[in-house]
């Protein structure tokens, strides 16, 4: 993967679920980490075929792991003011360098 091609942004963070004195549930987003990455949206092509059973992903992210980071499904990715559940992580050809993601993209609800 050159560098060229890893040309946006992301930050990879959690939510925790604080409560507070009158029992009030509040989510709060602990950053952990910012990085460049490649991004490829959902489209017809073939290789999105071969990923059917991951129908609902909409994005795949492509990017170096940090070192002595544990990349999980319970984690999300903020990218362009847009915000992706993790759905599956994989480490290319298993050496621990880089990784790939599928992500479905939250949309909140109107109204």
């Amino acid at each position: 993967m050159s560098l060229g091609k890893m040309n946006v942004t992301i930050d990879i963070f959690k939510e925790e679920s604080n409560k507070d004195a009158e029992g009030f549930v509040t989510k709060d987003e602990q950053l952990l980490t910012s990085m460049r990455a490649y991004k490829e949206s959902r489209h017809g092509s073939e290789a999105w075929k071969n990923r059917a059973s991951f129908s609902e992903a909409s994005s795949l992210f492509r990017f170096r792991k940090p070192r002595g980071f544990e990349l999980t499904t319970g984690l999300f990715i903020g990218c362009k003011d847009e915000i992706y559940n993790i759905l599956s992580v994989e480490d290319i050809k298993e050496r621990g360098m880089y990784v790939v993601v599928l992500a479905e993209k939250i949309t909140g609800s109107k109204g």
